[in-house]
């Protein structure tokens, strides 16, 4: 079996390779691997293949997935949780099989947004570079003591439930919302209302799957109820947030400071290096202007511990394919 591995870096290919061959599924499997994402245009380098491997911003509209099925793809295995970017109904129109990775190493996220939490309210980004060149002094580093503060976490899931646990070991007060939460939230926090947490928290932190439902929560009417100085944290998924809105809360300094681990129009930027190239998205620069913005490449679930993971469920997935056997991260309308 051939199997198209699309939007791949080196360590993509590292942790695919240590997981085969130490999880080989049923039968004889050859991975062909291309740096470019998955698109209408690219669909040509799955001739031959049975199977399509994609990451989070590869494209999997009905259009993509008809050209997929018409070379003879029948399976479509997402290394990521998230599959916003998949059309789940012409998937099944079609009879493809589609899986993902619905949990990996739920620490890892959770501990990239303490990072960035950390890195905004002590400004150690900003230390860094000012004791390399020889200045130590502190105005402009003054942080908060987060003992005592009010952590808003919306979303409840596994990785929502493991930032509960490391900000309530710091000592803050945990208020979370979720449709469907996590029972072991209770032991670390109290469930509210999404306005009462925006209203009370002076840490937001966003930890939900991109749904028609979620697209832009975080928008004007969000942004107006959170607490006057707040932090907004998003490592899950850039649609989360309205950009425009965020933008007008920084300048009108009723938004103290934004994380960002994701952005809305990241498929165009992230996870190549673009560092001698114009970048022509001026949202995006205008974020970068603001000292009290923070972002990072979508790297909140890269550690080892969660690329094997991924790596060994993605090829549990197609080996539950294979051998037509029961999948519990198979996705379905």
């Amino acid at each position: 079996m051939q199997i198209a591995v699309y939007s791949t870096q080196p360590y993509d290919r590292r942790f695919l390779d240590e997981a085969l061959a130490h999880h080989a599924p049923h039968g004889d499997i050859t991975l062909r691997y291309f740096d470019a994402a998955l698109a209408a245009d690219t669909v040509p380098l799955a001739q031959g293949c049975q199977a399509v491997c994609v990451f989070v911003n590869d494209v999997l509209d009905a259009h993509v997935l008809e050209a997929l099925h018409g070379l003879g793809v029948r399976a479509v295995l997402l290394r990521c949780a998230g599959f916003n970017n998949l059309d789940v109904h012409a998937a099944e129109r079609l009879g493809m099989f589609a899986a993902r990775v619905p949990a990996y190493a739920p620490e890892a996220v959770a501990e990239h947004t303490l990072a960035l939490v950390q890195t905004l309210n002590r400004h150690t980004h900003r230390a860094y570079n000012r004791v390399r060149e020889g200045n130590f002094a502190l105005d402009g580093l003054l942080g908060v003591t987060l003992h005592g503060k009010t952590v808003g976490i919306v979303g409840l899931g596994q990785i929502g439930l493991a930032t509960a646990r490391i900000f309530h070991g710091l000592g803050c007060r945990v208020l979370g919302h979720d449709p469907a939460p996590d029972p072991h939230f209770a032991a670390l926090g109290k469930l509210v209302a999404l306005p009462a947490l925006l209203a009370a928290s002076d840490i937001v932190t966003l930890h939900c799957p991109l749904l028609d439902s979620t697209r832009h929560m975080i928008n004007h009417a969000n942004l107006a109820r959170m607490k006057p100085g707040a932090m907004l944290v998003n490592t899950s998924r850039g649609g989360l947030i309205e950009t425009a809105a965020v933008i007008d809360a920084l300048k009108s300094r009723h938004l103290g400071a934004l994380a960002i681990d994701v952005y809305e129009q990241e498929s165009a930027l992230f996870f190549r290096d673009r560092s001698g190239d114009i970048l022509d998205d001026d949202v995006f620069q205008l974020l970068l202007t603001f000292p009290n913005v923070l972002v990072t490449g979508h790297q909140g679930f890269f550690t080892v511990e969660a690329m094997r993971e991924i790596a060994a469920t993605t090829w549990h997935n197609l080996d539950c394919y294979l051998r037509g056997a029961p999948c519990a991260n198979r996705i379905s309308c």
